[in-house]
């Protein structure tokens, strides 16, 4: 029998600061998270300074938090794997650092890993049974891709925004109509009082780029309904406005997902990332793969949002291709999907 192999994952890219044990990449032994948005929503948004400082007060506490949790020593571990990038610099650091250190300390191999091939790799938790190659929809605050999943850790990315990425759409759209922050919950749940075909919106698509996504335009079409609605006196409906927007994002999201898997050929389709916990994408994409006998893949929403457990699975599959990353590890703040 080969050796079991348990990693420590370590995640501090935003503001979340979160640790997790995970053997043999898909066994969840501890996933705990330290979120930040009480803090954060006080100020419309995360503060990056604010972040960093919250990280370097949880980051001790919430790793022995998760050994503890998992009734792993440290001598029982066989790695550490830590997000270097993408994300705010200064949060990304914390993380690093404390990752390097506590590697360094133990003797242990160290790998960094990449965010969004994390949110990817959730869904290999969530089903034991699902293997690349297949197509994902990857949806976050800083991202929107659809990629193909050729291997564990390799990707091909076939499209993406050209201006916001959906969840940032969901926070601008949710300040402009006073929900606050974060948008994207607070947006899925009024969006389920509203009618969503009360106002038609632009959808994001690109001219000539049949699997690239903007939503700007749509961003500025809410904002322009507004504007026009307060220079005429009229008292716009929040929950349709919200019902209409998540309507305009969710149709081009799942168009263009399931222009992909036909053209290619899938018959297998994840979603993955923050925006991937939101209820009407969720069921829209579900339909949309059943009605052309297409198996969907979606996280449990605790797994979309920011975690170590999804860091632990990517990690493990980086350590059996030999992955390590010495001591000069930094964070990349803008680190592109299928770089190192």
């Amino acid at each position: 029998m080969p050796k079991d192999i348990t990693i420590l994952a370590i995640e501090s890219s935003c503001d979340e600061t979160a640790a997790a044990v995970v053997r043999n990449g898909r066994e969840v032994l501890s996933n705990v998270i330290s979120s930040q948005i009480a803090l954060h929503t006080l100020y419309g948004g995360v503060v990056p300074e604010i972040a960093s400082r919250k990280h370097i007060e949880k980051i001790t506490p919430v790793v022995s938090e998760a050994l503890k949790n998992a009734g792993v020593s440290a001598d029982e571990l066989d790695a550490v794997a830590v997000t270097y990038g993408p994300g705010l610099v200064g949060a990304l650091l914390v993380g690093v650092s404390f990752a390097k250190s506590f590697a360094y300390a133990k003797g242990l191999p160290l790998v960094g890993v990449h965010h969004i091939e994390g949110h990817v790799a959730a869904n290999f938790i969530e089903y034991p049974e699902l293997e690349p190659p297949f197509a994902c929809l990857v949806v976050s605050g800083g991202h929107t891709h659809l990629v193909e999943v050729t291997d564990y850790g390799v990707f091909k990315i076939i499209g993406k925004t050209r201006d916001d990425a959906a969840g940032e759409a969901f926070d601008k759209v949710a300040r402009a109509i006073g929900l606050g922050y974060p948008g994207g919950p607070k947006i899925d749940r009024k969006a389920r009082e509203g009618d969503p075909e009360a106002i038609r919106f632009p959808k994001g698509r690109v001219e000539g780029a049949p699997y690239d996504f903007s939503f700007s335009g749509l961003k500025s079409a809410v904002l322009n309904y507004l504007n026009h609605a307060k220079m005429a006196g009229e008292t716009v409906n929040d929950a349709d406005l919200a019902a209409s927007f998540q309507k305009a994002v969710v149709d081009v999201l799942t168009e263009r997902s399931m222009d992909l898997v036909r053209a290619r050929g899938y018959r297998k389709l994840a979603a993955a990332g923050g925006v991937a916990a939101n209820s009407a994408l969720r069921a829209s994409l579900k339909a949309a793969c059943d009605a052309e006998n297409v198996a969907f893949f979606v996280p449990s929403p605790i797994l979309c949002t920011d975690n170590a457990a999804m860091i632990g699975c990517a990690g493990y599959y980086e350590f059996l291709k030999g992955v390590r990353s010495g001591n000069d590890l930094n964070a990349v703040p803008d680190l592109k999907l299928g770089e190192r």
